[in-house]
């Protein structure tokens, strides 16, 4: 019997460290789940009521089992309580109130008893798994991982990382790419999720950062740090566009990432299943930054509008095609690089659409300041665009305008301010019939015709606006790339896309803030004073009648 005993303890401990070894994890845990197991199991023996407790020696195998009792007066519950003669009999000095142990034999495990244990270790060792996968994983986006693909579920990868499984959606594979059962395979840690069925660790092979880590690892001088990656694009499969910028002079970056024969770039083209990619010469400068971009189109001119985020590209007629790429996609790819929303235009479009802007502009000035054709057209021609800027520009530098003397320069300030009167006026009569409340015309940074837009959002009082996040109010709208013949088709509007209510006012984050506060002063107006600021008042308004 002895000997039975001793070789049950033995197998208890060769079970916990066969276990521990082949899941990796600590050896304590599946201790721990052991004297669970032998707990409910010991429960189910002697009754769920009492409160049993298992120890399990990791080194001799040992198995203690005992209840714990408390020491009361009068012994209600008999499963849990022990009144004091019994205690002094399982441990000598006992007082009222004490838990105490007392001891059980060891049970004999039956067949469903065992078979309870067995799932309650597995549950135990499965969590303990999945923990030190997720604690191993969750610090690791952003790494470059090498995998086997285990299955094709659903079009998904499945991919074994060794101790995990990771997942490369259908999204974030590249397209036209055939996953194979077996083979190994390269892809970016996107992100590590917990979940209740485990960590679960999302895979991608499409998203830019694979391609930098990738040239990170085949070209020393990104590594060390010397040349850095700026900016990249892509469309998987297809091709690429990377801006690359070097810290010593002496090192080419567009060279560097090429590679001797090409041979560092092509390391990547074919992990990246032939996908073509351009290197360009990051700069500073935005505008030429986007004419390195658009490469290889040559470019003519470039016009930023850094409000709307916009660029105007102007190249000759012949470079069209090539600057916006098949399907649109070499402005689509340069679009993301410079994170703007690029404007192809042919010259003969550019001269067209400067002189649209000439005539509408010259209209405008000749009927709100009553004014002729040609000082209409001498007023566009220096630069002025909007009434705000004849009305408000210092009027020596109006005058300095060739064929403009002091008296024109006060007249047309004069007329200009007379003019925006009336528009406000105008604009603050639609406001009213809209029902746009007049204290809303008391926020700062708030114009007239900011409140039209508003009332027309139907945003009509102070607790309407106030009701509004930041970027609800201010976000610019997500500008469409312009399109062409054989650009690639218009996709779907999306939430995102349409922008704030006030978004084509160019409101800084800061004032759509300060908007935002005003509008909500009134909440916190009529909140009960606190007593001792009731009676410090009250005290200083007596000190203020002597």
């Amino acid at each position: 019997m002895a000997s039975a005993i001793s070789a049950n303890r033995a197998e208890l401990i060769a079970i916990a460290n066969a276990v521990a070894t082949e899941k990796m994890i600590d050896k304590a845990i599946v201790i721990e789940a052991m004297e669970e197991a032998i707990q409910k199991s010991a429960r189910n023996r002697y009754g769920a009521e009492n409160d049993i407790r298992a120890k399990l020696d990791p080194r001799t195998g040992d198995l203690r089992l005992w209840r714990v009792v408390e020491v009361v007066e009068e012994v209600e519950d008999y499963f849990k309580q022990v009144d004091l003669k019994q205690a002094e009999k399982l441990q000598p000095g006992a007082k009222l109130g004490d838990f105490i142990v007392d001891p059980l034999p060891p049970v004999d495990l039956g067949r469903i008893d065992a078979q309870s244990a067995k799932q309650v270790i597995f549950q135990k060792v499965r969590d303990a798994e999945r923990e030190r996968q997720y604690e191993e994983f969750k610090d690791r986006a952003g790494e470059i991982i090498t995998g086997v693909i285990k299955s094709v579920e659903f079009g998904h990868v499945i991919v074994n990382l060794g101790r995990a499984e990771g997942v490369i959606r259908r999204d974030a594979q590249i397209p036209r790419e055939v996953a194979r059962v077996g083979e190994r395979v390269r892809a970016l840690i996107l992100k590590v999720e917990r979940q209740n069925r485990g960590p679960q660790i999302f895979l991608s092979r499409a998203h830019p950062d694979f391609m930098k880590k990738l040239f990170a690892q085949e070209v020393p001088e990104i590594y060390d740090g010397i040349i850095t990656i700026q900016a990249a694009a892509r469309d998987p499969g297809s091709r690429a566009k990377i801006g690359v910028i070097s810290r010593d002079s002496s090192i080419d970056p567009v060279g560097a990432c090429v590679g001797m024969k090409g041979s560092r770039v092509q390391a990547v083209v074919q992990e990246l299943q032939g996908e073509k990619i351009d290197i360009i010469p990051w700069s500073p400068d935005t505008a030429t930054f986007v004419v390195n971009a658009l490469q290889p189109a040559t470019v003519s001119r470039v016009v930023i509008d850094e409000d709307e985020s916009r660029i105007e590209v102007v190249v000759p007629d012949d470079q069209l095609s090539l600057a916006i790429g098949r399907r649109g996609q070499n402005v689509r790819l340069a679009s993301a690089l410079t994170n703007s929303a690029i404007d192809i235009l042919t010259e003969a479009e550019s001269s067209e659409k400067r002189q649209r802007e000439f005539a509408e502009r010259s209209k405008t000035f000749e009927e709100e300041l009553d004014v002729d054709e040609t000082l209409s057209q001498l007023l566009v021609a220096e630069g002025f665009s909007e009434l705000e800027e004849v009305a408000y520009i210092d009027l020596a530098e109006l005058a300095n305008i060739e064929g403009f003397d002091e008296d024109l320069a006060e007249e047309l300030q004069s007329r200009a301010q007379e003019a925006l009167e009336r528009r406000d006026e105008a604009y603050r009569q639609e406001r009213r019939g809209l029902g746009v409340e007049d204290a809303l015309a008391e926020i700062p940074h708030l114009t007239e015709a900011m409140l039209v837009t508003l009332g027309k959002a139907g945003i009509k009082t102070l607790d309407d606006l106030a009701d509004l996040a930041t970027d609800e109010l201010i976000a610019k709208k997500r500008v469409e790339q312009r399109r062409r013949d054989g650009a690639a088709p218009r996709r779907e509007a999306r939430p995102e896309d349409k922008g704030g209510v006030l978004g084509e006012y160019s409101l800084s984050e800061e004032q759509g803030n300060e908007i935002i506060m005003a509008a909500r002063a009134h909440w916190f107006e009529d909140e009960p004073v606190e007593a001792g600021t009731a009676d410090q008042q009250e005290a200083a308004d007596a000190d203020s009648a002597q």
